[in-house]
């Protein structure tokens, strides 16, 4: 992980391999960001010009090097576009900030030691540069062979180490603002490293005995059903959906607790290690990434995490409902009519709508509980990705103030969400013959088709909102701002921020 330190030093003594500063895009040209004042001087004030000529104008994700001046110790300048230039007296957005910080991070792979001199009004706007630069410089290579040549294997390790100029390292609130940004952040890449192993190493076994050893770890208090328990208890979507792998399906719990805390959270996430569509098998084309289809899980498991190292006085129950949909002589049939934990019967239309059921019963668990809300996240739908596109969540709630108020935070941390409505008259499609409810409903608006079901299976009376993440959850193009290409770990900070927020009692 990259280290993050907060520094007073001048930028030409300072010793690096590179300063990162920052360009807008003014009106009638680039313009040097605060932060990068001694550059500027140095260059007799003419920056912005030599940036021009180099071809930079500030734009979001440019980039743009140039050697650092004589009197300065780090030899390379790394400008970095912040977008369109702010308002007069407005300061920089906290997302152009991390986005800029992530794409610098990213672009000094290999180096050892970067100085940000990044605009830093207070301390927020440091920790938004802090996370920027740890996810950012996230990388994954567990599975690269390198032949031993350490040379190699150094010119593509992350940034070592990343100064903040303006913090100051004795102030409490920069302080905290670096030590959230680093849980956060690192937790976050937890997330994406879950979501980027292939699913012969991570099946449901294996993601539950990485749960354990990281709530060790956090004093976090697991417990894991295994296929006896899930049997005996009951829990008749989870098994149906795993019954025909021969990676056995798990539900785990994970229990934070603050003896602070006044309300009490509960994140349930979707954890199918690998989606083959199970006997309504995916088509060609459709396969290649369903190894993320585990994603929800893992933004949960990195949430509840993330709290713990928070010290939260929230108490935060997550709930991993982990399965592998294979096709095979035991596994569930369309037509297959299952029994859920909570009672009720469903029907299995079609075994590629396999999350919903998964979710089902870690649901009517969480329920049981009687948590202040519940919030579930997956990637549920081809119908979101078609509806929002690659980089936008949707949430649905039972409760619209709930959903403003996730909407907020979402937004809040930079994470591109939508309001989605949960239209009663879509409800009759799933209506079956034989069971309680059908897993399938109409074809148009699958989104909120599935959205509706899983409402079914929430306690009475008690909150709760979906996240489908299916859009931005694995990022199959190239990397930007701070996403790399792969698992991104979105929901993660919404998460978080929900918690944070209910802590302060700014939910209600």
């Amino acid at each position: 992980m990259t280290a993050l330190t907060l520094s007073t030093a001048a930028a030409p003594g300072l010793r690096a391999d590179a300063i990162v500063i920052g360009v807008a895009k003014g009106a009638k040209g680039p313009i040097v960001a605060p932060g990068a004042e001694a550059l500027d001087s140095a260059y007799d004030g003419r920056l912005a010009a030599v940036l021009e000529t180099l071809g930079a104008s500030g734009a979001e994700g440019e980039v743009t090097k140039l050697p650092a001046p004589a009197g300065f110790k780090a030899p390379l300048v790394l400008a970095v576009g912040l977008g369109a230039e702010p308002e007069k007296d407005a300061g920089y957005d906290a997302e152009a900030l991390r986005r800029a910080a992530g794409v610098a991070a990213r672009t000094l792979t290999g180096t050892k030691k970067a100085a940000f001199a990044l605009p830093a009004a207070d301390a927020a706007d440091l920790g938004a540069i802090a996370e920027g630069v740890v996810l950012g410089a996230y990388s994954f290579d567990a599975y690269k062979h390198h032949g031993g040549d350490a040379k190699a294997k150094s010119a593509k390790a992350p940034l070592a180490e990343a100064a903040l100029l303006g913090g100051k390292p004795r102030d409490a609130a920069h302080k905290a603002a670096l030590l959230r940004a680093a849980a956060v952040g690192e937790e976050l890449n937890r997330a994406r490293d879950l979501i980027n192993m292939p699913p012969n190493d991570l099946h449901p076994e294996a993601f539950a005995a990485l749960a354990q050893t990281a709530a060790k770890e956090h004093g976090i208090k697991v417990q894991v059903l295994d296929e006896k328990a899930l049997a005996k208890g009951g829990y008749g979507g989870i098994l149906g959906v795993g019954v025909g792998s021969a990676a056995a399906p798990r539900l785990v719990k994970l229990s934070y607790t603050s003896a602070k805390a006044k309300k009490h959270l509960a994140f349930v996430g979707k954890g199918i290690t690998y989606d083959s569509g199970g006997i309504s098998l995916k088509p060609a084309g459709h396969n290649e990434t369903m190894k993320c289809d585990m994603s929800g899980a893992a933004a949960v498991f990195a949430a509840v995490v993330a709290a713990a190292r928070l010290g939260l006085e929230v108490n935060v129950t997550g709930w991993l409902a982990l399965a592998e949909n294979m096709p095979s002589g035991s596994a569930t049939r369309p037509g297959d009519v299952l029994r859920m934990y909570s009672g009720k019967t469903v029907e299995v239309l079609n075994t590629d709508a396999e999350g919903r059921l998964v979710l089902a019963d870690a649901l009517w668990a969480a329920s049981e509980e009687k948590p202040d809300a519940i919030v579930d996240v997956a990637t549920l739908t081809g119908a979101m990705v078609l509806a929002l596109g690659s980089r936008t969540f949707g949430i649905m709630a039972n409760d619209e103030a709930f959903r403003s108020s996730l909407h907020e935070a979402a937004e809040e941390v930079g994470e591109p969400a939508w309001p989605m409505p949960l239209p009663e008259h879509l409800r009759k499609g799933m209506d079956s013959s034989v069971a309680d409810i059908a897993n399938m409903g109409e074809r148009m608006g699958g989104g909120l088709v599935a959205g509706l079901f899983l409402r079914e299976f929430v306690g009475e009376g008690i909150t709760w909102a979906h996240l489908d993440i299916a859009g931005p959850a694995f990022n199959e193009g190239g990397p930007f701002g701070y996403t790399p290409k792969g698992g991104t770990g979105s929901a993660v900070r919404t998460l978080v921020r929900l918690a944070e927020l209910t802590a302060a009692g700014d939910l209600g």
